[in-house]
């Protein structure tokens, strides 16, 4: 009996974190990887643990070069899954980051995210996903972190809009919310943050993949306390949450 052919999916951002904890529990549910970062030899020593059936695709999505040759991968591809992962954040009052960091960053964070939604949307099929990463601090304006916390807002509202747009026809659009994560780059421990709320690249993909299989809502905020965070600061006023936020700056 032939075996039936493996479901695809491509995730960006995914030489660590998020992107890495993806590939690996994506493989091992079955799907054949298509893993796109920029470091390579990250991303190849991912692939080679995978296995043979996964593959690195090098590619760096803050430039244009960058998001046209992964648009064109997912295009020509078949792909039942795509993981908008790939981001990045630089911290800072506005006027001391240099516009041109902050340019490459909502290339990063929006642009890439736009132009790859739109290339797999074009020949998604009913039962296909596509699952945009966001932050809750989309839901919270954050002093030094104004564009970073501004492209996650605009990632929530586009992903949000997306779901009603393609629900009727079967496929599903997420957005991932996770708060604080623990990765290679930002461990987040050691900052005066409480241990309890920071979570792992893999509970933040445990959380996304259980939305996927009930495909109930468009919003997914990893984790209880994250949960709790997002809807306080959609009640407070706004005047409020930029107080309590920007309290420590």
């Amino acid at each position: 009996m032939t075996a039936p052919p493996r479901r695809r999916a491509l995730v960006t951002g995914a030489s660590e974190g998020i992107g890495r904890a993806f590939a690996r529990r994506l493989a091992a549910d079955g799907y054949a990887v298509t893993a796109v970062a920029r470091n390579e030899d990250r991303l190849r020593s991912l692939t080679a643990g995978l296995g043979p059936v996964h593959r690195a695709l090098v590619a760096d999505l803050a430039t244009p070069e960058g998001i046209e040759r992964v648009g064109r991968e997912v295009e020509q591809g078949r792909f039942h899954l795509l993981v908008n992962n790939a981001g990045t954040a630089t911290s800072g009052p506005f006027t001391d980051v240099p516009v041109a960091s902050a340019a490459a960053m909502m290339r990063l964070n929006c642009d890439a995210v736009v132009a790859l939604a739109h290339a797999f949307l074009a020949g998604a099929r009913a039962g296909d996903v596509l699952l945009n990463v966001s932050s809750t601090l989309a839901f919270a304006p954050m002093p030094n972190l104004s564009v970073y916390s501004a492209t996650k807002a605009f990632v929530t509202s586009f992903s949000e809009s997306l779901w009603h747009e393609h629900k009727d026809r079967g496929v599903y659009v997420v957005n991932l919310c996770p708060g604080m994560t623990s990765t290679a780059s930002q461990p987040h421990t050691g900052e005066g943050v409480p241990e309890a709320l920071v979570q792992t690249p893999e509970q933040v993909v445990a959380a996304a993949l259980t939305a996927l299989r009930q495909r109930r809502r468009p919003t997914v905020i990893s984790g209880r306390k994250n949960t709790l965070f997002a809807a306080a600061m959609r009640a407070l006023p706004r005047r409020t949450v930029l107080g309590v936020l920007g309290s420590d700056h």
